[in-house]
């Protein structure tokens, strides 16, 4: 696991790395989720190509605002499909949120990213720190991710969404890393370590399902497509590693360097992460 010293708990605002830089970076998913996985593409490629036309760019800034937006803030995060709110898992939240997040920047919108970060710490949905990551294992230093007692492939992908929204956020200023005494690194710990073959503690995991809440309980973590390779892991080791100075031994021992950009696997997932994680995020 990482060790370094704890954080205190971070002001909402810092200073600024610049309102125009995202990073490279994308993720994809089904169902509604696609709209948030689709507007976090199209703005991170808007954002960082360097030759974009402006009349394209406004185009796409007015597009995003009224299409995807509506969308992502509107249909989904105010009241889930009308479902319980534990019923969509949290990488569900997660895409809309890095959507949201990402389109802010891109508009250069301090009410959409505000809105973004402020349900990163305060949301009731399964996208917020302490929902997307219930439990603290204290004796361990890990934390177990919402989504461990369904399987890894979808583990894996929160771990990357949580990593590109702490990104994102970072470059606004706002450490939503060291949030919670640095749960997001806890959590990236836990899964690297079941991932590559080590044991970690689980809690029994209870949740209410779909409109009428009904009572669902995952009492182990999945062993479902364990050891999966995903480009997730670079961006959160190089804040811990390189931006903090920690040790990371069970970070440092997962596959960082993909072999190649995208295509893990011939299903959505595959595409979750497209890669580039070691030119983009190495310090």
């Amino acid at each position: 696991m990482c060790s370094g010293a704890s954080n205190p708990e971070p002001s909402r605002r810092g200073p600024k790395l610049g309102r125009r830089r995202l990073f490279q970076g994308a993720v994809a998913a089904g169902g509604l989720a696609a709209a948030g996985a689709g507007g976090l593409q199209i703005a991170q490629a808007q954002e960082s190509h360097p030759g974009r036309d402006r009349q394209g760019e406004f185009r796409w800034k007015h597009r995003s605002f009224y299409g995807y937006q509506a969308a992502n803030a509107d249909q989904f995060l105010n009241n889930h499909n009308d479902a319980c709110i534990t019923n969509y898992w949290s990488n569900w939240d997660l895409c809309t949120l890095a959507s949201v997040l990402a389109i802010g920047v891109f508009n250069e919108d301090d009410g959409l990213v505000d809105r973004a970060i402020d349900y990163m710490y305060h949301g009731e949905g399964n996208g917020s720190i302490e929902h997307a990551i219930p439990f603290v294992h204290q004796d361990e230093g890990l934390a177990q991710q919402q989504e461990s007692g369904r399987d890894q492939g979808h583990t894996l992908m929160d771990t990357g969404l949580l990593g590109t929204i702490c990104e994102m956020a970072w470059t606004q200023g706002v450490d939503l890393y060291g949030h919670s005494d640095n749960r997001v690194a806890k959590c990236a710990d836990y899964v690297a370590r079941y991932n590559l073959g080590l044991d970690v503690p689980f809690t029994t995991y209870a949740w209410g399902h779909w409109q009428t809440c009904a009572p669902r309980e995952q009492t182990i973590v999945s062993e479902a497509s364990r050891g999966q390779v995903r480009p997730v892991w670079n961006v959160i080791y190089h804040h811990y590693a390189g931006r903090q100075g920690w040790r990371c031994p069970s970070r440092t021992r997962t596959p960082r360097t993909a072999p190649k950009a995208g295509d893990y696997g011939d299903a959505s997932g595959g595409y979750d992460a497209l890669g580039f994680g070691t030119l983009t995020y190495t310090r």
